[in-house]
């Protein structure tokens, strides 16, 4: 009996290992949000991830209505590890998207893009 406990103590184990192994970093929420349309224009693009992220092997571009990369600040950890925090310069009414590419702690890469439009 003690065998098999053990048995089944060390595959939940295993499994447990493995899943967490094959873990990437997907966005989980974004500030602005994915989609949305805000008044005012934000001062920081705050973007939380599903796992956490190494920040030096991570980008973050913002291009501005006319498809223009804007000058951001580089992308600072926050949240846990799980946020990216970048600095935006004013930003004008129109649409604007958002690129990263993120490495995740596990050295996984992934990326992704969505807009957000700035004014009424």
């Amino acid at each position: 009996m003690m065998v098999i406990r053990i048995i089944f103590l060390a595959t939940a184990a295993l499994a447990a290992g493995l899943s967490s192994a094959g873990a990437h970093a997907f966005l989980e929420h974004a500030s602005p949000s994915v989609g949305s349309r805000v008044a005012t224009p934000p001062a920081t693009l705050d973007i939380l991830f599903t796992e956490g992220v190494v920040p030096h092997f991570s980008s973050v571009e913002v291009l501005g209505p006319s498809g223009t990369a804007l000058r951001t600040g580089p992308p600072r950890s926050g949240k846990d590890g799980r946020e990216l925090i970048v600095a935006l310069p004013p930003l004008a009414p129109g649409q604007y998207t958002v690129v990263w590419h993120v490495t995740s702690q596990d050295t996984h890469k992934t990326e992704g893009r969505f807009n957000f439009t700035v004014g009424q």
